[in-house]
């Protein structure tokens, strides 16, 4: 196991726009802010999961939200599926919250978002069976089509479905023996 890619979002921020000051404002600062994400995540990918953290960033606009996560996540899941890479957001604190939500509906996304108390969470647009098998696999850390089935009271071909594109939307990926949950903790291989 190697140590999980962590990508501060307040030093990108500042970096990116060479200002002093944590706050996500204005549509042309979220570009700027997202295109050195994508340079980072890109070179750290390979199938590995990066957290993007959130939580020294002061204010937070629309436009900036749009940009930085959702157009980001966008990218993500029309990338080659074979390349891998997996991100999960984390310190996306309650004033920002809202706003997430309401991009990610607006866009039909959804992320990975790790919460205070340390347990992940799924925030965006979800269907109610997407969200049952992701707390489902969740709670396992793997799992399989066959092992759901039953619990779940519909058919593995229907199960299979569900999680084929949960994995699409890589909120779980892929592993030897089924299904994982993404963990912040460790780096896939």
């Amino acid at each position: 196991m190697t140590m999980p890619h962590t990508i501060d979002v307040c030093a990108v921020l500042r970096s990116a726009v060479n200002q002093n000051y944590g706050n996500l404002l204005t549509r042309d600062t979220g570009m700027a802010v997202r295109h050195q994400i994508e340079r980072e995540l890109m070179a750290n990918r390979e199938g590995g999961i990066t957290s993007l953290d959130f939580s020294s960033i002061g204010l937070m606009d629309y436009s900036c939200a749009d940009e930085v996560v959702a157009k980001l996540l966008v990218l993500l899941q029309n990338d080659d599926l074979t390349r891998g890479g997996y991100v999960i957001f984390r310190g996306i604190g309650e004033d920002h919250l809202e706003l997430v939500e309401s991009v990610l509906k607006h866009h039909g996304l959804a992320l990975v978002c790790l919460c205070e108390d340390g347990n992940p969470r799924l925030i965006g647009r979800v269907s109610e069976a997407e969200r049952r098998a992701w707390d489902m696999v969740r709670v396992r850390g793997t799992a399989c089509p066959a092992d759901l089935a039953d619990e779940f009271g519909f058919g593995e071909d229907f199960v299979a479905g569900v999680l084929d594109e949960l994995s699409r939307r890589r909120l779980l990926r892929r592993g030897t023996s089924g299904f994982v949950a993404l963990d912040a903790t460790e780096q896939v291989q």
